[in-house]
């Protein structure tokens, strides 16, 4: 009997989907789940001359709440202090930053939409 192929859970299959989707819009991926003290950011990527700090966020539906609204306060000012320390290991004088915000939803039945929210929110 051949095993069954099990689904990957819903948070990496969307953040693998959202790398996907930056890249076809021209990102260059650094890294991922990037720990940076007690924070983790999902993404960073170069867009031409800015870096990007990249929050995925995975639903299955939108009918509650769509998935980008879904980064509040407390997750923003995680991302924050977290980009702060990597500007200070990774600081480039002709390097803008900047936070992104990456919706996906993958429905039970057709495809995944996937939308990238550009500059989502501000640095303060």
């Amino acid at each position: 009997m051949w095993p069954l192929r099990r689904r990957k859970p819903l948070g990496p299959a969307g953040e693998d989907l959202a790398a996907k989707a930056l890249r076809r819009a021209g990102y260059t991926i650094l890294d991922r789940n990037v720990r940076l003290g007690k924070y983790e950011i999902d993404i960073i990527a170069r867009d031409g001359d800015t870096t990007a700090f990249i929050e995925v966020k995975t639903r299955r539906d939108d009918s509650v709440v769509p998935p980008e609204d879904c980064v509040g306060g407390t997750k923003r000012q995680h991302i924050r202090k977290a980009a702060r320390i990597y500007i200070s290991r990774h600081d480039e004088p002709e390097t803008y930053y900047r936070f992104d915000v990456v919706s996906v939803l993958t429905p039970e039945s057709g495809k995944p939409t996937v939308t990238i929210h550009r500059d989502a929110f501000r640095p303060e």
